[in-house]
């Protein structure tokens, strides 16, 4: 349990939030939510005391740990993988490293003997004797084999450092789990096992994330970031999502009666509670959504942009075709081979692999970027593209302000585009702002802005959500379901796939899988999920 009173956290003028009290309780897993500098992680580190606090304070349960997922992916170069995940249960830890140094010693006392008793005593306690099973257990629950278990964590990828940290954050049972972006640079598989420990997991849950799938899955709450103040909500991100937007369209709807607008409410949080989902958090949410009152659900006052693509000309009936197309990357990995497919009018494809460098080459090929090792692509006449890509870096080394920026990839005054910009929340001032100072975030929204210029009927997406908040992500998925035009695209965000996807198809070096279907029938499939352990030997 962790109980947050009286919280305020100030920068210098600017206040963050201030008299926050929350009471985060054994069983639940809290989804925390907030746009981009709202304070999700700063809420974290100031539970975790790597921030003070303002004022207030925060307190544990009566001998409760704390475990937190390292953001220091290289803090640990100097340890082996085993010992490094170890470490994520302190008091066992230092147990074990006290043990050792007394049983190293040449002379050995009776005092030295009474100590090594205790601990032992203590190590039973802490189920010391199965600790590097357990540790085990994690890594290859994580995609790492055995063969790495005890290798230097220096000698690691960075993704495989990253699995390592987290199973560093899960290792021994910790009562209280803080978990900030914990889907990041992990592939969808691994997602999924994460999200089946945290839905048998029986303690205390904080997890920050853009991934909306992954916070319906395992969250039994939502607390809400928002102008200075945090709010906590039963029910995951869908539910507070879609309940803030029928709030808000009742808020509009004048006519409407009070009576009709409760009916409506509480027949929203019936059909809600009874979806199924993870066994413990939709027996959890359903108790906590029995008990909500409809007073609670209030209008979002979040801004999300306007993200929306228009086609200038519908397309003909050929689109793309690719025939027998062979990448090798720089280090001389092959990345696929003897590639074919044809893009139909309209159609979705998402394009996945167990190497990311496989889609992003793919896409720079088609878009004349990068020479195939083998094979011929050909773009349909009718055809215009909007492309973006994973790497932005070079579209931002200059110091043009956004509307000198943006004005290089179209016609038209600065009041048009200014448009532009305020629709992807880019106001006042801030259109002047130099493009090379930008955040992530910003730069994608950049980006987006750029792409919607072109009025394109075939859009091409590297990871679109990288670097983008919650807003921005349900904005830009909820145009692109609608989208008349073709979208090829790869992503990590299984929601996203689900809702924009209508095919599938899967590179590799060993072949390719090419399904018309959604993500969820393609990773539930017992004969595909057969067919992608021939495709990557598994």
């Amino acid at each position: 349990m962790i109980t947050v009173s009286n919280l305020s956290i100030q920068f210098g003028k600017r206040i963050l939030y201030k008299d926050v009290n929350l009471k985060f309780t054994n069983g639940n897993i809290y989804g925390v939510i907030g746009a981009n500098g709202a304070g999700k992680s700063t809420l974290l580190k100031a539970i975790t005391g790597e921030l003070e606090a303002t004022t207030g304070q925060i307190t544990l349960g009566p001998g409760e740990r704390l475990s937190v997922l390292s953001q220091d992916h290289n803090k640990f170069d100097d340890y082996n993988v085993m010992d490094t995940v170890m470490m994520g249960h302190s008091v066992l830890w230092a147990i074990m490293k006290e043990k050792d140094a007394l049983y190293a010693k040449e002379e050995f006392t009776d005092e030295d003997g009474v100590r090594a008793a205790e601990l032992e005593e203590k190590f039973a306690e802490l189920d010391g004797w199965n600790a590097e099973s357990d540790a085990a257990q994690l890594l290859s629950g994580l995609g790492i084999k055995e063969d790495l278990h005890y290798r230097q964590m220096s000698e690691l990828s960075g993704k495989q450092k990253v699995r390592v940290m987290l199973a560093q954050a899960l290792y021994g049972n910790p009562d209280n789990l803080l978990l900030d972006e914990p889907t990041n640079d992990l592939d969808l598989d691994t997602v999924e096992w994460l999200e089946d420990y945290l839905a048998n997991f029986e303690h205390t849950v904080l997890v920050v994330s853009h991934d909306r799938h992954f916070l319906d899955a395992v969250s039994t709450h939502t607390v809400d970031i928002d102008y200075g103040k945090i709010n906590m909500f039963a029910g995951n991100y869908s539910f507070w999502y879609e309940s803030s937007q029928l709030a808000l369209r009742q808020a509009q709807n004048q006519k409407a009666k009070a009576e009709e607008k409760k009916r409506e409410l509480e027949e929203f949080i019936r059909r809600f509670s009874a979806n199924a989902a993870k066994s413990k958090q939709t027996t959890s949410r359903k108790k906590m959504l029995e008990k909500l009152n409809i007073e609670e659900i209030q209008p979002s006052t979040r801004k999300y942009p306007g993200i929306i693509f228009t086609m200038e000309r519908e397309a003909g009936n050929q689109i793309l075709e690719v025939e027998g197309l062979k990448a090798v990357d720089d280090d001389g990995t092959l990345l696929f081979d003897n590639l074919s497919f044809t893009v139909e009018k309209g159609q979705k494809v998402v394009f996945l692999s167990h190497n990311p460098r496989a889609m992003t080459a793919l896409f720079e090929i088609i878009n004349g970027n990068r020479e195939a090792q083998a094979g011929t692509y050909k773009w349909g006449v009718t055809i215009t593209t909007a492309y973006l890509p994973l790497d932005n870096s070079d579209f931002f080394q200059s110091d043009k302000n956004l509307v000198e920026w943006l004005s290089q990839f179209g016609e038209g005054n600065d009041v048009f585009f200014k448009g532009y910009l305020g629709r992807m929340l880019f106001s006042g001032e801030e259109v002047l702002k130099k493009v090379n100072v930008l955040s992530g975030g910003e730069k994608m929204r950049c980006m987006i802005a750029r792409m919607q210029l072109n009025n394109a009927n075939c859009l091409i997406l590297d990871t679109p959500t990288n670097h983008l908040d919650l807003e921005s992500i349900q904005a830009f998925n909820n145009n692109l379901r609608g989208f008349k035009g073709n979208v090829l695209f790869a992503s990590h965000d299984h929601e996203f796939i689900n809702t924009v996807a209508d095919r599938i198809i899967e590179l590799s070096p060993n072949g390719n899988i090419d399904k018309l279907m959604t993500y969820d029938e393609y990773i539930s499939s017992d004969a595909i999920k057969a067919l992608r352990a021939k495709l990557w030997g598994e």
